[in-house]
């Protein structure tokens, strides 16, 4: 009989080993198809569509991304990484919330391939600026989406610190292979680029009356660095190394337990 923690140990596996995917292709479509990386998102997850067995992934991806996110939101609401409660830890916090809320997005663009018999429907990000949309229409909105580009904002300067640190090496097993280090290293860097293009989208779009048509996605915000040059071809593989190391942390991350009353305790490191 599989316990709670068993099961939790595998979902966020799971989520991990489809961040790899996700963030694989990534790289591997900007440095290789203009076209594909041209339409964002959406070019991600037709390539993936497009994969023998491409449909079985993707749907593999949804059930991961949610498990992902979720594992992301623990972190935030229950400080199960123990990053504590002073104002730095509440940094990390929002932004592992900011990461959840982005998986979440990605998981919908997922299911949507997924669940089509072609490719996905609407333009690359239509999904993530509908929503933001709605949001936008009511009272505060724009406060809302404001505040959701600040905590990715968080999120790319902790991204970007991780990768020069090389803190996240204590979360994951001695028996991660050598280059674990210099693939988290350059791939955290990379990913704090592109959340900071996601952070202004929001910030321009919640503060700035923008409108959700300045909303980015993950691919989005790829894209919209095509044109600078070196700029553009680093963060490309980067995001190919950051898929890497996700697949390493899928076999090699330290995963906290849950307890008997299945939830999870704080994880001392």
């Amino acid at each position: 009989m599989v316990d709670k923690s068993e099961k939790f140990n595998w979902l966020v596996r799971v989520g991990y080993f489809s961040r790899a995917i996700l963030y694989a292709t990534l790289g591997i479509v900007a440095l290789t198809s203009a076209s594909k990386i041209a339409e964002g998102t959406n070019g991600i997850f037709q390539a993936v569509k497009d994969f023998p067995a491409g449909t079985a992934i993707l749907w593999l991806m949804v059930v991961g991304l949610i498990a992902y996110a979720l594992f992301r939101f623990s972190s935030t609401f229950f400080d199960i990484e123990n990053n504590g409660t002073d104002a730095k830890g509440w940094g990390k916090r929002l932004g592992h919330a900011g990461s959840a809320i982005g998986h979440l997005a990605l998981a919908w663009s997922a299911y949507q391939f997924a669940s089509s018999s072609g490719g996905g429907s609407g333009d690359s990000g239509g999904g993530a600026q509908e929503a933001a949309s709605g949001v936008l229409s009511v009272e505060f909105g724009g406060a809302v989406i404001g505040i959701l580009g600040v905590a990715f904002g968080i999120a790319a300067i902790f991204q970007i610190k991780k990768g020069l640190s090389g803190e996240f090496m204590h979360r994951i097993s001695g028996a991660a292979p050598d280059a674990t280090r210099w693939l988290g290293g350059a791939g955290y860097a990379a990913r704090g680029v592109v959340y900071g293009v996601i952070a202004w989208s929001l910030i321009q779009a919640g503060f700035m009356s923008g409108g959700a048509e300045q909303i980015k996605t993950l691919g989005d915000a790829v894209a919209s660095l095509a044109g600078e040059g070196i700029v553009f071809t680093l963060v490309a593989v980067g995001l190919l190394l950051f898929g890497l190391f996700s697949l390493v942390l899928a076999r090699y991350r330290i995963i906290p337990e849950l307890g008997d009353d299945g939830r999870v305790p704080q994880f001392r490191t």
